[in-house]
């Protein structure tokens, strides 16, 4: 089949790029000279692991192109991807579907303008409930007479294990209308089901709602246990030792029990604002959502008071070291990362920050200003006051712990993603030791 990715961003390039590597004909199409220009120069604008092989590979083997040329994309294309942005609306919190219909109405014009015979259009970005209709009536209007159909076709990938995700999903997720769209879409996705993996189709609505649904519920999870933890600090309860005998539950599973700074990324974050906002404009108040979202934000700020009581009651002249402030390992997205909002607190308190993030320099240089970045955790805590854990990358899950604390001037640790124990600190040095949801010691 020839599929055409209009988007080349997070999930236009991975999605394209494993497309290609299933053995179809994949265009990836944006309108960013430059952007193409480092792709077809075998470079990948994002950190994903894997995902330059990946890419080489099938551009080596002829099924994988780049192109700021749309018409040419779309020529003779059986399934059209959209895969735009649909970033959060300042003012009301609903998703901004401006890129999304733009996408459209040009798709509808080149596809008509090359005479395709007949077209999916595809919507993959994550849109509101109604997006998909929407869609199919721009695409009329912009070009009466071309055959097509919508469909809905979610995304479900975790950054940092992405091409895993859609390779060896635990569902595909496809919303149509007619029996013809659904049968692009399963030739589309014909090799995932000829290794039996689920294909679930249903209607339009039902596929946008699954995909706001699942990041909610997630993002309670993650809001869950992290009130939890604030309760165990005060009972003397071990968060971990919770979230393990919970996940046990198979009712609830160990996923995303894990206690921390607060959610970000590039999906949670503004899901769950359209979650909300969808359900004020039906009269359906998204309350639990709505919940989670207030929560979230106070998780991030009790962090920020938690740091100040390590630091002794104020940031102002003290030297701490932060390791990681992309949101998540394994990926160099700090969109909505926990790091933007208390990295800049120490900052503004009058802390001299170092910084060190294996992939966060990229966009953390103009995110995080009046911060020093440093290539290694050693050198970041030289004289240090404190030393912060924020992302759990694996360089920072077996530091020589003795040997970070005779370095720092105050040797003083925030784990806040509890990889380590306080029974390791002291054992290796430390004079005070904070972590979520477990019982800390100050010497």
């Amino acid at each position: 089949m020839k599929i055409t990715m209009i988007g080349t961003g997070y999930v236009g390039l991975v999605s394209g790029v494993c497309f290609s590597d299933f053995g179809h004909d994949v265009v990836c199409v944006d309108r960013d000279p430059s952007k193409i220009e480092m792709l077809n120069s075998g470079n990948v604008p994002i950190y994903e692991p894997g995902l330059d092989d990946l890419m080489a590979k099938n551009v080596e083997a002829g099924r994988l192109s780049f192109t700021t040329d749309l018409s040419a994309g779309v020529k003779g294309a059986d399934a059209v991807f959209i895969a735009v942005g649909t970033p959060t609306r300042r003012g009301d919190g609903h998703a901004d579907l401006s890129f999304v219909y733009a996408a459209a109405e040009d798709i509808a014009k080149a596809c008509a303008a090359e005479g395709n015979p007949y077209t999916v259009i595809v919507t993959k970005s994550t849109v509101p409930l109604g997006t998909n209709r929407q869609v199919k009536q721009v695409v009329r209007k912009a070009a009466p007479d071309l055959v097509f159909d919508v469909a809905s076709n979610p995304e479900f990938l975790r950054e940092g294990a992405a091409i895993d995700d859609f390779m060896k999903p635990d569902r595909v997720v496809v919303g149509v209308q007619t029996d013809r769209a659904a049968e692009v879409m399963a030739e589309v996705y014909r090799p995932l089901y000829l290794r039996d993996f689920p294909i679930i189709t249903t209607d339009l609505e039902s596929a946008e709602m699954i995909k706001y649904a699942a990041n909610a519920f997630l993002a309670t999870k993650i809001t869950f246990i992290n009130e939890i933890a604030a309760l165990c600090e005060k009972t003397g309860a071990d968060v971990k030792q919770v979230s393990r005998g919970m996940g046990m539950d198979g009712r609830i599973g160990n996923k995303f029990l894990h206690a921390g700074p607060g959610y970000g990324g590039s999906c949670f974050p503004k899901d769950t604002s359209a979650l909300a906002r969808i359900g004020q404009e039906h009269a359906v108040p998204m309350q639990i959502t709505e919940t989670v979202m207030r929560v979230n934000d106070g998780i991030k700020m009790r962090m920020i008071e938690k740091l100040r009581d390590l630091c002794e009651g104020t940031f102002n002249g003290k030297t701490i070291a932060v390791l990681g402030v992309t949101f998540k390992p394994n990926t160099d997205d700090m969109r909505d990362a926990p790091s933007l909002t208390i990295v800049p607190a120490l900052v503004g308190g009058g802390a001299k920050v170092r910084v060190v993030d294996p992939q966060g320099f990229r966009e953390g240089e103009a995110l995080l200003p009046g911060v020093q970045w440093a290539d290694d955790p050693y050198k970041a805590v030289h004289n240090a006051d404190a030393v912060v854990i924020l992302t759990e990358w694996n360089e920072f899950r077996a530091l020589d712990l003795k040997k970070i604390a005779k370095k720092m001037k105050s040797p003083r640790m925030a784990d806040l993603r509890n990889i380590y124990s306080a029974k390791d600190a002291k054992k290796s040095g430390f004079a005070a030791y904070v972590s979520i949801g477990r019982q800390d010691f100050e010497a």
